[in-house]
């Protein structure tokens, strides 16, 4: 499954996974997707990170007084009880004074009046919170597709070679980008050609003649356009001195081999 296709079920897939709520054989999938798949785990990460922070965006929130009220009103009932409790049957409940009764009464409106407000303020604070969380997810999706397109736009890495000179001093990096269909040549030596010539990039397959990749120009990081298959089955590159402009694919190097390096295929 390349759930890298559906970037909206990534999406939902990934935010279930951080916060907890995807479980069972649903998780495990997605674990195992996560292990093969680097933007699944960047999704993954990305999301984990997020919801680790949320609570910070919340704005406190402080309780009613009327909660308090209710907390202190329901202590001072308990005393009550236990006093007269002490001092008399549970069931002589004729001879509790009027004053008492009176107290527990407006102890029980107190109650009503604190749970009322307290339900009122959950009320709002719940609503508040629901909007500031929507405001946050959509702000989260949209870093979550921001990232998905990050990846998408990293180059794919499937070949690389490092090419040496005769004493295996090596002189420049070359990869090959799959996903773009591009080779990236990075000097890093000290050679530089003359004025009037340029360094050719050659492809020395098994069997039959080199084929020319490209010219390279004077800059220390070069791009040449190629397909997969012209890098396939070759197992060494090669860049040659050549005059000013390269020589045709056909002719094959005219001048001297200054670097070789066999081309090895990445399993990412």
């Amino acid at each position: 499954m390349n759930l890298t296709q559906n970037p909206e079920l990534l999406d939902r897939l990934a935010a279930a996974y951080a916060l907890g709520t995807l479980r069972g054989g649903a998780r495990r999938r997605f674990e195992q997707l996560a292990r093969e798949q680097a933007q699944v785990r960047a999704a993954a990460l990305l999301w984990e990170g997020r919801w680790s922070a949320f609570s910070e965006v919340q704005s406190p929130v402080q309780p009613d007084a009327a909660v308090w009220l209710r907390i202190d009103n329901l202590l001072q009932a308990e005393k009550l009880r236990a006093a007269q409790a002490h001092r008399r049957p549970p069931t002589d409940v004729a001879r509790v004074p009027a004053r008492a009764l009176a107290w527990w009464r407006n102890a029980a409106w107190a109650g009503a009046f604190a749970s009322v407000a307290a339900i009122a303020v959950g009320l709002w604070s719940h609503q508040g919170l629901r909007q500031a969380s929507q405001q946050q997810l959509a702000l989260l999706q949209s870093q979550v597709r921001t990232a998905q397109a990050a990846l998408q736009a990293t180059p794919q890495i499937q070949y690389v070679a490092v090419l040496a000179d005769g004493r295996a001093d090596p002189s420049m990096l070359v990869t090959f980008d799959a996903r773009n269909n591009r080779l990236v040549l990075q000097r890093v030596g000290d050679f530089r050609e003359g004025p009037n010539q340029s360094l050719q990039l050659w492809a020395l397959p098994p069997q039959g003649r080199p084929q020319s990749l490209g010219v390279l120009g004077q800059g220390k990081l070069e791009q040449l356009k190629a397909q997969e298959a012209q890098v396939q089955a070759v197992p060494t590159l090669a860049i040659s001195l050549e005059p000013k402009g390269g020589v045709p694919s056909a002719t094959g190097p005219t001048g001297p081999v200054l670097f070789t390096g066999a081309l090895i295929r990445r399993d990412l």
